[in-house]
């Protein structure tokens, strides 16, 4: 059975790619790609159809990752088919805690840096877009960072399933 992870941020150009290009590398370097779908949305449609940000292209390349993207907004009726939805910022989190159908959909959704516990009580992903290169390679770090803490959490709840 496979468990299903849709990262969410704004526009889905930057912070969201970024962590499921990261992401869907951490799986298939714990051989967990043929157990684990990862993809991305936004919560706006401004950039829907668009490639990731080109920052976030150089940056994801400089440092060993790919992304073939195609920017989208996330859809409440995704929520049946997901087991996981990582929200970037709690302006993410609050929009999608607004789009769940059910209570049982609202708890499937969690912050990235929640993942990190080096994160303390900062849980935000700040959003590069109007900043400079710095800001993406910052926002790169803590979606690594936090990547470590996801995927031993979704190990763990891969494990209990075949229990």
């Amino acid at each position: 059975m496979t468990y299903r992870v849709c990262f969410v941020c704004t526009g889905n150009i930057c912070r969201s790619p970024m962590a499921e290009s990261v992401f869907r590398t951490r799986v298939a370097e714990a051989g967990l790609d043929e157990l684990v779908e990862v993809d991305s949305a936004g919560t706006g449609d401004w950039h829907e159809g668009e490639a990731a940000d080109p920052r976030t292209v150089s940056v994801l390349d400089a440092h060993g990752y790919g992304t073939a993207h195609v920017a989208r907004l996330f859809q409440p009726s995704w929520f049946a088919r997901l087991d996981l939805v990582v929200a970037l910022d709690t302006g993410h989190l609050k929009a999608l805690r607004r789009l769940a159908p059910t209570e049982e959909d609202a708890r499937k959704i969690r912050l990235l840096r929640s993942y990190d516990p080096a994160a303390g009580d900062d849980l935000e992903v700040p959003d590069p877009y109007y900043g400079r290169r710095d800001g993406f390679e910052e926002c790169l770090e803590m979606v690594e960072a936090a990547s470590i803490g996801l995927l031993a959490a979704v190990r763990e709840h891969l494990e209990g399933r075949a229990a």
